[in-house]
């Protein structure tokens, strides 16, 4: 049997309301579990980007791109591994100011994993951390073992392909050139 990994798939759809419920029905049928999902305007005007993170099989992966593409609004999908993009997320902590000040392994974590601290008053810090999902879980559990951590929050991965060319480009003008 195949073994489930993470595949990120970057759907280009038109700008139209309705487009990310279908998209997630696909998942849906199929009983397969978005980990993550960023939406946002993309590098082409009047074109969103998807970036869908899920555990499974090269195989379901294939069928859900393909299902994907049926979507009449969708443009084009594509499912990459890790190797392939260049990907971050970012992620907010609120800390306990006073435990904070109290021990000094705190400032010193948050220095170690390159994370700032991007307000602080006497009830709680807020600390930011930009890095792959791995840096900012490690974090979060070095500080969550010291019982600073008073709430925890993270972006759904953004990511660009490795490639040095957009794909969705060049497939839309291959397409312009059809008609």
């Amino acid at each position: 049997m195949e073994e489930k990994k993470l595949y990120t798939i970057l759907v280009f759809s038109e700008n139209i309301a309705g487009v990310l419920n279908q998209i997630t029905a696909v998942f849906t049928r199929r009983q397969i579990n978005i980990e993550s999902l960023n939406v946002c305007a993309s590098s082409t005007p009047g074109v969103h980007k998807y970036t869908i993170t899920c555990y499974c099989t090269e195989e379901m992966v294939n069928m859900l791109k393909k299902q994907i593409e049926k979507r009449i609004d969708v443009l084009q999908a594509r499912f990459y591994t890790d190797e392939e993009i260049f990907m971050l997320e970012s992620s907010l902590l609120k800390i306990s100011a006073p435990t904070m000040m109290e021990n000094p392994e705190v400032c010193r974590i948050v220095r170690h994993y390159g994370a700032r601290i991007v307000e602080a008053n006497p009830t709680y810090a807020a600390v930011e951390k930009t890095g792959t999902t791995e840096e900012i879980i490690s974090l979060f559990e070095a500080l969550n073992k010291l019982g600073v951590v008073r709430q925890f929050a993270r972006s759904g991965r953004i990511c660009i392909t490795r490639g040095t060319r957009e794909q969705l480009d060049e497939y839309l003008a291959e397409r312009e050139r059809e008609q």
